[in-house]
């Protein structure tokens, strides 16, 4: 078969270009970024590349991307799956964007850097990629960390100080981001030794079988040489920075001599980003895991431009902005599987790199996320296990859906995010308010206290409930400094100052009294709470998907920061961080809410179009296709009778006009009876699809199975009562017709949805990420926040 072309660099000496103009570095990332699905677009574009890799491999690189199987885990064939999507990738915007002036590879990334240098050809690099990933698959036994707000010096200072000759760096990524790897024992006692003596360090075991770039690679990188001496490499055509060195491939020295080393030495990245920056370099274009290079570009970017002793930094041109296609990932990026020989899952937490300095520095430590930002909770689950622990793995912060949940699903998420997540990983649970259910309230929170659930995030309290009380209070006590602190933080989501009072000022004495009676609390934690807030962090929550006020940020920040101010003598311990949350689905939006003086910002609708999501596929394809207008007003099902508002979709669904003339059908009459035959018929014909005989005996059914027959008995004698459960049966089947996704229930689809949506959507268009399957939360989260350091650097410079 013919071989295809693969366009190499023009003929260029193998120098740094000239700094005075314009240098752009191309980047490609290693191990760790791929994921079921990754190449869906490429594999068409690109027939003849898809045969001659079936042909070096031996097997369907489109079965392998694409298929079911988990084969995609195993190094052997996760490192020829990437080199191919990456090469391929690289075909698909070359056109578009050009040739670099220079290029390095985060590890396996450096092959793929290799062959853009006309080092070696697309066939050849898949040969040896192959190798390497079966020469790296074979060893076992090791292990690796990343250690995450410390930088090289530390980190070697203490494996000096702890005697371990069995544990050494494998990447130096940056300067608060390191990888250890060696033997488990090793690794194990080394993050204990760095976490200890740093609170603000985190060390997080990688989910790899073998220490890659140590020692315990040396018999692997030795047999990797001596493929590469048989192999035909060419001089580079432009300069590629080495791994091993920080420095570019020395024209005059053969290729192979570096590249059969880079398997067991260490990954100089922080210094490849140093040099890049010494040559001019001020845009870069990834390849690979979303944003993570470009980041760690960003940090040496920013701290070269820092003056010694602080001060503003000295304005130079920067990376494009968000949103320009140069600096969007340009692969899927990873799901919940780590980088193994790669960049780790969280790149560098500290203040230091952009968008990480935005907001409350001690919310970030409190809630141990890299970022003042938290992914809110979706209800039914839709903030799932699996976007917890991605944020989590990640380094961010997110709460677990668990509106309309039972108590046994939410067990069974505790468990799941038990087993997935170390301990100590940070997290949080939903506690969402149901006046009809306080049962259902106190059974969560003593599950959340036996399960040791730290951070609940609580949405729709009017007022401060006893369970509420319990578990802010439970092992409330006094530090060192005779002060009152609390074990556990409640944010709470609020949008009307007569409730943020109430969560700003201690818990009412009468439920104290209650509990302390009960024996739920403790004498010192009942009084060490009377000095407390009752929550640790209030969520001003403006216009937003699901349950709305429909309240105005400019309005509601300013105003909650006055109460908080005025009300901070009332009680003790840390003052209350206020965040803002609802529209955020641009920098911008982020940005404005840093420049009102919110501590954090929390987001919702963005994150329900991820693969993370737990909904879905139908309802992630209709929300990739909103625009900041595809939302309205609907009644909220679980508050009916009252009126209270949700805000959904709009856009491919009649959920919305259906469900406001059931609310007005509602208003209007006393009991179904009332209604006109016709208008009865229209409904069970579109909106229940059955008749309402049957929707009142499943509705019946329900509360006698979930242990509330006295529901359904009262109903049975209030004809009104009788008529808002029949509606609210649509409501709860509207809902599950989205999670499942039931494609001949379209029609009725409750999607909860506000324009950041809409706003995201514009945001990402023409980019990778224009694709759901693409947006997990972490880059959703790495998007928006240093996308807002960006807008924010350069409203200073202007």
């Amino acid at each position: 078969m013919q071989t295809p072309s693969f366009p190499a660099a023009s003929p260029t000496p193998s120098s740094f270009p000239d700094s005075s103009d314009a240098v752009r570095a191309l980047l490609f990332a290693g191990q760790g970024s791929q994921r079921r699905g990754m190449g869906a677009d490429l594999f068409d574009a690109f027939p003849d590349h898809c045969a001659l890799a079936d042909d070096v491999l031996g097997y369907s690189i489109r079965e392998l991307c694409l298929g079911d199987d988990d084969r995609l885990r195993l190094t052997r064939y996760a490192q020829p799956a990437l080199f191919t999507v990456h090469a391929l990738t690289y075909l698909a915007q070359r056109a578009e964007r050009g040739e670099p002036d220079l290029v390095a590879g985060h590890s396996l990334g450096e092959l793929n850097a290799l062959m853009v240098a006309g080092v070696l050809d697309f066939a050849t690099g898949l040969r040896l990629v192959a190798e390497r990933g079966r020469l790296m698959g074979e060893a076992d036994g090791g292990s690796m960390a990343a250690v995450v707000g410390a930088g090289l010096a530390e980190v070697e200072r203490v494996l000096a100080d702890s005697g371990r000759d069995d544990v050494e760096v494998a990447n130096d990524n940056s300067a608060t981001q390191v990888v250890i790897s060696g033997a488990p024992a090793g690794v194990s006692e080394v993050s204990r030794l760095l976490s200890g003596g740093n609170p603000a360090l985190r060390c997080v075991p990688l989910p790899v079988s073998a220490a890659f770039h140590s020692r315990d690679m040396a018999s692997a990188a030795q047999r990797f040489a001596d493929v590469l001496a048989e192999a035909q490499l060419a001089p580079p055509k432009l300069p590629v920075i080495a791994n091993v060195t920080a420095a570019p491939y020395p024209p005059a020295e053969p290729v192979a001599a570096l590249l059969g080393r880079q398997i067991r030495s260490r990954v100089r990245w922080r210094e490849t980003m140093d040099r890049l920056l010494d040559v001019g370099v001020d845009e870069v274009w990834e390849i690979g895991r979303g944003r993570t290079l470009t980041g760690f570009w960003r940090e040496a970017d920013a701290a070269r431009r820092q003056p010694a002793g602080g001060g503003r930094p000295s304005p130079r041109t920067t990376a494009a902005p968000v949103g320009h296609a140069t600096v969007q990932p340009s692969q899927p990026v990873v799901s919940a599987t780590p980088p193994a020989d790669s960049v780790a899952a969280h790149p560098a937490p500290a203040g230091r790199r952009a968008g990480t300095a935005l907001g409350s520095a001690r919310f970030r430590e409190v809630y141990r996320t890299r970022h003042a930002y938290v992914a809110g909770s979706m209800y039914q689950g839709i903030a799932s296990t699996n976007m917890v622990i991605q944020m989590a793995r990640a380094g961010l912060f997110g709460f677990f859906g668990t509106g309309g949940l039972s108590l046994a699903r939410i067990r069974e998420a505790l468990d799941d995010i038990g087993r997935r997540l170390p301990s100590g990983a940070g997290y949080g649970m939903n506690l969402l308010h149901d006046m009809t259910d306080s049962v259902l309230e106190r059974a969560t929170v003593e599950l959340y206290l036996e399960r040791g659930v730290r951070y609940v995030e609580a949405a729709a309290f009017t007022r401060v409930t006893a369970p509420l009380v319990l578990f802010r209070a439970r092992g409330a006590h006094l530090d060192g400094a005779g002060r009152p602190a609390a074990v556990n933080q409640v944010l709470a989501k609020v949008s009307r100052p007569e409730v943020a009072r109430q969560f700003l000022a201690p818990p009412p004495p009468e439920l104290l009294a209650r509990l302390l009676a009960e024996g739920a609390l403790t004498g010192e934690e009942a009084a060490v709470a009377a000095r407390l807030p009752v929550a640790s962090d209030l969520c001003v929550e403006s216009d937003s998907g699901g349950h709305t006020d429909g309240g105005v940020v400019l309005a509601l920040i300013p105003t909650l920061l006055r109460l908080r101010e005025s009300l901070s003598a009332s009680a003790g311990g840390e003052p209350v961080r206020v965040g803002a949350a609802g529209g955020i689905g641009t920098p911008e939006a982020v940005a404005a809410c840093f420049l009102l003086g919110a501590d954090f910002v929390l987001t919702g609708s963005v994150n329900q179009c991820s693969p993370q999501a737990g909904t879905s596929d139908a309802v992630k394809d209709l929300l990739a296709g909103l625009d900041v207008q595809d939302v309205t007003y609907a009644p909220a099902g679980d508050l009916f009778e009252i009126g209270s508002r949700v805000q959904v979709v709009r856009r491919g669904t009649m959920f919305a006009a259906r469900a406001n003339q059931l609310y007005e059908l509602y208003r209007r009459h006393h009991r179904l009876e009332d209604i006109d035959s016709r208008t009865l018929a229209t409904l069970e014909r579109t909106c229940f699809r059955r008749p309402l005989a049957e929707v009142w005996e499943q509705t019946g059914r329900y509360y006698r199975d979930t242990g509330r027959p006295e529901i359904a008995r009262d109903a049975e004698r209030d004809a009104k009562r009788r008529m808002a459960l029949v509606f609210k049966w649509y409501f709860a089947e509207s809902s599950r017709a989205a999670l499942d996704g039931a494609k001949d229930n379209a029609a009725n689809f409750q999607i909860h949805c506000g324009p950041a949506m809409g706003a995201f959507n514009r945001l990402v268009e023409g980019t990778a990420l224009e694709s759901w399957r693409r947006r997990d939360v972490d880059a959703v989260a790495d998007l928006l926040m240093t996308g807002a350091a960006e807008v924010l650097a350069a409203a200073r410079v202007r």
